[in-house]
């Protein structure tokens, strides 16, 4: 990939409402993006992110009431993908650590002396501090997986205004475990989004 080829991706990303309707991502082809986005980095690599994706007809029509500021989203888009963090992520931390050392990532006594702390560490996080780092760690797979999209030639759309209170429990997940982050809308689009402004590098950077 040239710098050339990247900076186009990222200049030529915009944030697309309205999608074909009638093009249809398949279910393979998204697990294929969604495996190419979670190679973001996530805080001591416990990959809090789960998904939830949104692209039957009765998914849309369970999701249309929780997103009711973007319906253009959710009933043109191929899908709809729903990004939760898992607070008891580190219960994947075994899995994770030791796969690592199984593929020759890491030596196992390295394994054997932090994977301990680090769950210990997430038992013990305030709620607060807990949601924040999830919030990060999400926020980071979603950005990576809209750049993914685009470089298949699909738009996107994030969205942060829905029902927070109740997605999880109208999803099927449970709420007091899954933290809500944000949707992808993803499909073909039909209409282009509109230019956006961006200030200045200069505006918003300090050098100390």
């Amino acid at each position: 990939m040239t710098k050339e080829y990247f900076k186009n991706i990222l200049f030529n990303r915009k944030s697309i409402k309205v999608y074909d309707k009638n093009f249809k991502i398949s279910n393979e082809e998204i697990l294929e993006m969604i495996d190419e986005a979670v190679s973001a980095p996530s805080s001591v690599n416990f990959q809090p992110w789960r998904f939830v994706v949104v692209n039957s007809e009765k998914g849309k029509e369970i999701l249309s009431p929780l997103v009711k500021y973007n319906p253009r989203q959710n009933n043109t888009s191929s899908a709809m993908i729903v990004i939760f963090g898992d607070k008891k992520c580190q219960e994947f931390g075994d899995e994770i650590y030791q796969s690592a050392v199984d593929k020759g990532y890491m030596p196992q006594e390295i394994k054997d002396k932090i994977l301990p702390n680090f769950i210990n560490m997430y038992n013990n996080l305030k709620e607060e501090d807990l949601h924040n780092t999830i919030t990060i760690d999400c926020s980071l797979v979603a950005m990576q997986l809209m750049l993914v999209a685009e470089v298949r030639g699909y738009s996107t759309n994030a969205i942060g205004g829905f029902d927070s209170k109740n997605i999880a429990e109208k999803l099927g997940l449970d709420k007091n475990r899954y933290l809500p982050i944000l949707i992808i809308a993803i499909g073909k689009k039909e209409v282009e989004g509109r230019e956006t402004f961006r200030l200045s590098s200069e505006k918003i950077t300090k050098f100390i």
